[in-house]
């Protein structure tokens, strides 16, 4: 399996490059606007077409490169059923595989950061058929849980959001393996998280053993934490979440 992490560092993002080499079909994850000509001088060096393109949910802090790559690759575009995107895409179901050559991707709906998120579940069937890592968006964050506020509205409360949270992390998340590598979408300096490490991967056991937010042994105490203290909201939030549910570009300088 060929795997690249890209960081960006102004908006703390972390996307991914990875899929099948052998059978030459490659997806990118939570695809960032600034990035996208790397995903694609990439992936041309591996001389393997980019054929899906995976957001966790759609995002509050960044720009999303989904549209420009999608244009550019003629990708499918894949995310959580619900979403709420006005551009065509495959909205995915809890539980369903796509799979880009040996590579395997399994969503797992894990809301609470936003009402429709999933993480992904990767297998590389070259090795084995077990997975190997969790791409878990900003559910599950390296240090933190993602904050509970940003795609909250109408019916559904910030501790609300909080308590889905609680749930898709001991309900789905933790019930992983604890060998299995942890790649979240954001790093130390994102606003989608307090007290996040500048390291971006983790594994599932170590967050269990180490990380703040999971030291909390009952719901109560876990929403009452999140919900304290929340930093203040993106800059440009309602723009960049209007700009990616639309599927159009704006200016990347909207992204703070």
């Amino acid at each position: 399996m060929f795997f690249r992490q890209l960081l960006n560092d102004e908006s703390a993002c972390a996307s991914y490059l990875l899929g099948c080499k052998s059978r030459g079909r490659l997806a990118v994850v939570d695809p960032h606007v600034d990035l996208v000509d790397e995903y694609v001088a990439l992936a041309a060096a591996q001389d393997a077409p980019i054929v899906a393109v995976f957001e966790t949910h759609v995002q509050a802090d960044h720009v999303s490169g989904l549209p420009e790559l999608i244009a550019r690759t003629g990708a499918t575009a894949y995310l959580p059923e619900g979403a709420g995107v006005e551009f065509d895409h495959h909205p995915l179901v809890d539980g369903e595989v796509v799979a880009a050559g040996n590579t395997e991707f399994r969503a797992i709906a894990t809301p609470g950061h936003a009402q429709a998120h999933h993480a992904y579940l990767v297998t590389d069937h070259a090795r084995a058929d077990d997975p190997w890592m969790v791409l878990t968006g900003d559910a599950l964050l390296v240090g933190d849980a993602g904050r509970p506020d940003l795609h909250a509205h109408g019916e559904l409360s910030v501790e609300e959001m909080a308590r889905a949270l609680y749930r898709s992390l001991s309900d789905r998340l933790l019930s992983l393996p604890d060998h299995l590598l942890l790649y979240p979408a954001h790093y130390s300096g994102s606003v989608c998280g307090r007290g996040l490490s500048g390291h971006p991967a983790s594994t599932i056991g170590f967050e269990r053993l180490h990380n703040t937010a999971l030291q909390h042994h009952t719901e109560e105490a876990f929403v009452e934490a999140l919900v304290r203290d929340i930093p203040p909201a993106p800059e440009h939030q309602a723009e960049i979440v209007a700009a990616n549910r639309a599927g159009r570009p704006i200016s990347s300088e909207t992204a703070v």
